[in-house]
Protein backbone atom coordinates (compact mmCIF):
# COMPACT_ATOMS: atom_id res chain seq x y z
CA UNK A 1 0.00 0.00 0.00
CA UNK A 2 1.36 3.38 -0.97
CA UNK A 3 0.57 6.26 1.34
CA UNK A 4 0.49 9.70 -0.28
CA UNK A 5 1.15 12.73 1.87
CA UNK A 6 -1.18 15.60 0.85
CA UNK A 7 0.43 18.46 -1.10
CA UNK A 8 -0.37 21.03 1.59
CA UNK A 9 1.51 18.96 4.19
CA UNK A 10 4.53 18.63 1.87
CA UNK A 11 4.38 22.41 1.27
CA UNK A 12 4.45 22.98 5.03
CA UNK A 13 7.49 20.70 5.31
CA UNK A 14 9.15 22.70 2.51
CA UNK A 15 8.46 25.90 4.44
CA UNK A 16 10.05 24.35 7.56
CA UNK A 17 13.11 23.48 5.49
CA UNK A 18 13.37 27.10 4.30
CA UNK A 19 13.03 28.38 7.87
CA UNK A 20 15.64 25.93 9.17
CA UNK A 21 18.00 26.74 6.30
CA UNK A 22 17.67 30.48 6.95
CA UNK A 23 18.33 29.89 10.66
CA UNK A 24 21.30 27.64 9.97
CA UNK A 25 19.93 24.64 11.85
CA UNK A 26 19.83 20.98 10.93
CA UNK A 27 17.10 18.43 11.69
CA UNK A 28 17.05 14.71 12.44
CA UNK A 29 14.09 12.39 12.97
CA UNK A 30 13.33 9.53 15.36
CA UNK A 31 10.24 7.72 14.20
CA UNK A 32 8.16 4.81 15.38
CA UNK A 33 4.53 4.58 14.23
CA UNK A 34 5.16 6.54 11.00
CA UNK A 35 7.88 4.14 9.85
CA UNK A 36 9.98 6.89 8.27
CA UNK A 37 7.12 8.83 6.67
CA UNK A 38 8.10 12.10 8.38
CA UNK A 39 11.66 11.95 7.04
CA UNK A 40 10.35 10.82 3.65
CA UNK A 41 8.04 13.84 3.51
CA UNK A 42 10.90 16.24 4.20
CA UNK A 43 13.35 14.53 1.87
CA UNK A 44 10.82 14.58 -0.96
CA UNK A 45 11.49 18.34 -1.11
CA UNK A 46 14.41 19.29 -3.40
CA UNK A 47 17.31 20.70 -1.39
CA UNK A 48 16.34 18.94 1.83
CA UNK A 49 19.84 17.52 2.20
CA UNK A 50 21.24 20.84 3.41
CA UNK A 51 18.91 20.69 6.45
CA UNK A 52 17.98 17.03 7.07
CA UNK A 53 20.86 14.93 8.41
CA UNK A 54 18.95 11.66 8.71
CA UNK A 55 16.53 9.63 10.69
CA UNK A 56 16.11 6.49 12.74
CA UNK A 57 13.10 4.21 12.47
CA UNK A 58 12.86 2.62 15.91
CA UNK A 59 9.67 0.65 15.44
CA UNK A 60 10.51 -2.00 18.02
CA UNK A 61 10.59 -0.85 21.65
CA UNK A 62 14.11 -2.15 22.24
CA UNK A 63 15.45 -0.09 19.34
CA UNK A 64 14.22 3.08 20.99
CA UNK A 65 16.74 2.36 23.74
CA UNK A 66 19.52 0.90 21.56
CA UNK A 67 19.47 3.41 18.71
CA UNK A 68 17.98 6.57 20.22
CA UNK A 69 19.16 6.28 23.82
CA UNK A 70 15.72 6.22 25.43
CA UNK A 71 16.14 5.28 29.09
CA UNK A 72 15.37 1.59 29.56
CA UNK A 73 13.89 2.21 33.00
CA UNK A 74 11.50 4.75 31.47
CA UNK A 75 10.44 2.21 28.84
CA UNK A 76 9.92 -0.41 31.57
CA UNK A 77 7.88 2.04 33.64
CA UNK A 78 5.63 3.68 31.00
CA UNK A 79 6.05 1.60 27.84
CA UNK A 80 6.89 2.87 24.37
CA UNK A 81 3.72 4.94 23.91
CA UNK A 82 4.31 7.98 26.11
CA UNK A 83 5.17 11.67 25.74
CA UNK A 84 8.38 11.28 27.79
CA UNK A 85 9.51 8.53 25.45
CA UNK A 86 8.81 10.80 22.47
CA UNK A 87 10.89 13.55 24.11
CA UNK A 88 13.82 11.19 24.69
CA UNK A 89 13.52 9.93 21.10
CA UNK A 90 13.74 13.51 19.81
CA UNK A 91 16.77 14.21 21.99
CA UNK A 92 18.39 10.95 20.91
CA UNK A 93 17.81 11.68 17.22
CA UNK A 94 19.45 15.09 17.55
CA UNK A 95 22.37 13.92 19.65
CA UNK A 96 23.10 10.61 17.94
CA UNK A 97 22.74 12.01 14.41
CA UNK A 98 24.51 15.29 15.14
CA UNK A 99 21.61 17.63 14.36
CA UNK A 100 20.58 20.86 16.03
CA UNK A 101 16.93 19.76 16.23
CA UNK A 102 15.39 16.34 16.75
CA UNK A 103 11.76 15.58 15.91
CA UNK A 104 10.12 12.32 16.94
CA UNK A 105 6.91 10.37 17.19
CA UNK A 106 5.63 7.33 18.98
CA UNK A 107 2.14 5.95 19.34
CA UNK A 108 -0.37 3.42 18.05
CA UNK A 109 -1.30 3.52 14.37
CA UNK A 110 -3.72 0.64 14.74
CA UNK A 111 -5.87 -1.09 13.96
CA UNK A 112 -5.38 -2.81 17.32
CA UNK A 113 -4.51 -1.29 20.71
CA UNK A 114 -0.94 -1.59 22.00
CA UNK A 115 0.11 -1.84 25.64
CA UNK A 116 -3.31 -0.63 26.78
CA UNK A 117 -3.34 2.40 24.45
CA UNK A 118 -6.07 2.64 21.81
CA UNK A 119 -5.33 3.06 18.13
CA UNK A 120 -4.88 6.73 17.34
CA UNK A 121 -2.85 7.55 20.46
CA UNK A 122 0.03 9.77 19.29
CA UNK A 123 2.94 11.61 20.90
CA UNK A 124 5.22 13.92 18.90
CA UNK A 125 8.21 15.75 20.36
CA UNK A 126 10.96 18.20 19.52
CA UNK A 127 14.39 18.74 21.04
CA UNK A 128 16.59 21.74 20.22
CA UNK A 129 19.97 22.03 21.89
CA UNK A 130 19.85 23.05 25.52
CA UNK A 131 16.26 24.27 25.37
CA UNK A 132 13.36 22.44 26.95
CA UNK A 133 11.93 19.52 25.04
CA UNK A 134 8.43 20.05 23.70
CA UNK A 135 5.96 17.16 23.45
CA UNK A 136 2.40 17.13 22.15
CA UNK A 137 -0.07 14.31 22.65
CA UNK A 138 -3.32 13.78 20.78
CA UNK A 139 -5.76 11.21 19.51
CA UNK A 140 -5.96 10.84 15.75
CA UNK A 141 -9.16 9.62 14.17
CA UNK A 142 -9.51 7.19 11.31
CA UNK A 143 -7.77 4.11 10.01
CA UNK A 144 -4.08 3.28 10.19
CA UNK A 145 -3.20 5.45 7.19
CA UNK A 146 -5.11 8.43 8.60
CA UNK A 147 -3.34 8.11 11.96
CA UNK A 148 0.07 8.01 10.28
CA UNK A 149 -0.75 11.03 8.09
CA UNK A 150 -2.08 12.98 11.08
CA UNK A 151 1.16 12.20 12.92
CA UNK A 152 3.27 13.50 10.03
CA UNK A 153 1.21 16.71 9.94
CA UNK A 154 1.51 17.13 13.72
CA UNK A 155 5.29 16.66 13.65
CA UNK A 156 5.61 19.22 10.86
CA UNK A 157 3.40 21.64 12.77
CA UNK A 158 5.50 21.18 15.91
CA UNK A 159 8.69 21.95 13.99
CA UNK A 160 7.08 24.87 12.18
CA UNK A 161 5.83 26.40 15.44
CA UNK A 162 9.28 26.02 16.96
CA UNK A 163 11.03 27.61 13.98
CA UNK A 164 8.65 30.54 13.81
CA UNK A 165 8.55 31.19 17.54
CA UNK A 166 6.06 33.49 19.22
CA UNK A 167 3.83 35.46 16.86
CA UNK A 168 4.63 33.24 13.86
CA UNK A 169 7.81 35.15 12.94
CA UNK A 170 11.03 33.31 12.13
CA UNK A 171 13.31 32.90 15.13
CA UNK A 172 16.48 34.94 15.12
CA UNK A 173 19.67 32.89 15.19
Amino acid sequence: MTLTVPDDVVARAAHCLDLARNQGVSVAFGESLTGGLIAATFTAVPGASDVVVGGVIAYATGLKEQLLGVDGALLDRVGAVHSEVAAEMARGAAVRLGADIGVSCTGVAGPDPQDGHPAGTVHVALHHGGGPDVARSFTAEGDRAAVRLATVAAAIDLLHNHLTGPGGRPRQS
